[in-house]
């Protein structure tokens, strides 16, 4: 230790104080920055999440193609079923689709979503040995910014396509759907 006297005051000049002052400035700013890169690290936004609402989407939409396909009873046909049995291919917009599929997507506790789709149906035509389609609902045109995504599923039905016979088929209803 050292003192000196000055203005006739005696000061200790001591090098050890001073190296702690400096390695707890420095322990400061470690901790500083480890704070903000686990911090930053926790709100990371991946490339990988970007597809979770996608795919919660997909799976709203076979939900609801899967329980419009459900019978209401053993003697009877499912909605569905019904649907595309009596809804001439020309229609281009079934309210009986359009109202329960929009329902079945938009439907929460708290307020409703805005789920938008657009539904066809797909069919193999016999006679020409073609895949043909028509348009069975929708709730507003695609106007080709939105992302969209497709859920479907397989309907037996019961009714001739146009230029095909009468026989069980299957027909495949699929559905693009985007949030506004």
């Amino acid at each position: 230790m050292h003192f000196s006297t000055i203005g006739g005051r005696a000061d200790m000049i001591n090098s050890d104080g001073q190296l702690y002052t400096i390695e707890g400035f420095a322990a400061a700013l470690i901790m500083i920055a480890t704070a903000y890169l686990v911090i930053n690290a926790t709100s990371v936004y991946t490339a990988g999440d970007t597809h979770i609402s996608d795919m919660q989407l997909e799976a709203l939409g076979t939900d609801a193609l899967k329980v419009m396909d459900i019978p209401v009873s053993k003697d009877d046909y499912s909605l569905m079923r019904n649907i595309i049995e009596t809804t001439p291919p020309i229609d281009g917009n079934n309210l009986t689709f359009g109202t329960n599929f929009s329902y079945l997507i938009n439907n929460k506790t708290s307020v409703s979503d805005h789920i938008q789709f657009k539904a066809n149906v797909s069919y193999y035509d016999i006679s020409n040995g073609t895949t043909e389609n028509y348009l069975l609902s929708y709730s507003r045109n695609l106007s080709g910014g939105e992302h969209a995504v497709r859920a479907t599923k397989w309907v037996i039905v019961d009714k001739p396509m146009p230029g095909s016979v009468t026989k069980p088929r299957a027909v495949l209803v699929e559905v693009l759907m985007w949030r506004d």
